[in-house]
């Protein structure tokens, strides 16, 4: 195992992940910064905010496809060989960690991005479909129960771990479970003022579909 190669990995998947969707997306089909407007974020949340639900949609899907992709750089590596099959869920969580920290902090501008829930889904979708099904669902039953999409982000997240620990679904789900909760606590942080506008009753609520800002 060459380090330079997987270094090449963890800078393409973190290319891949600093992708600015919804600001570029944005700047070329509205004229406007979504970061300029709503939670000042660069995610799918803010776009269906502030650009609508068509906007939002493309947005969320071209950030789950951004840790997707990046996940699947692991397989390719082991495919050329440059890393084992008992390395690869491994290095699925090393290259889709680079794409979520791309999608936090873009370096195409400004490393001012969104909170990566969309492209960590994506990555959890290359680990393991089942599981992120199941995650998905979470968060839409929570979405639909309270209309917080902070909320339904968070506890959606935290069920990736609790369902490898109750369940056999994946075999290496020792290093996974705590990749699992250790970004959970991340979400957490990167959602801290929604959780303390949630706890004051100030956070505000989804109001789907959302009217383009025209």
């Amino acid at each position: 195992m060459s380090f330079e190669i997987i270094a090449i990995g963890v800078v393409l998947a973190y290319l891949i992940g600093s992708l600015p969707s919804a600001v570029w997306l944005g700047q070329a089909y509205y004229g406007i910064d979504v970061r300029d407007f709503g939670s000042g974020n660069a995610g799918a949340t803010n776009t269906f905010r502030v650009l609508g639900t068509k906007a939002g949609i493309l947005v969320m899907a071209i950030d789950i496809f951004k840790g997707l992709t990046a996940v699947t750089l692991a397989t390719v590596w082991m495919q050329l060989g440059f890393i084992s099959e008992s390395q690869i869920v491994l290095f699925k969580l090393v290259f889709g960690i680079s794409a979520v920290v791309g999608h936090i902090f873009p370096i195409y501008v400004g490393f001012k991005g969104g909170k990566g829930v969309a492209t960590l889904l994506g990555m959890v979708l290359g680990i393991n479909p089942l599981v992120a099904a199941i995650c998905i669902a979470v968060f839409m039953i929570v979405l639909l129960l309270t209309k917080y999409v902070s909320l339904g982000s968070i506890l959606g997240t935290l069920t990736f771990p609790v369902m490898l620990m109750i369940t056999d679904i994946e075999p290496n789900d020792s290093i996974l479970v705590m990749f699992g909760f250790t970004f959970f606590v991340v979400v957490i942080f990167t959602h801290k003022k929604n959780v303390h506008r949630i706890l004051n009753g100030t956070e505000n609520k989804a109001n789907f579909p959302a009217k383009k800002n025209s």
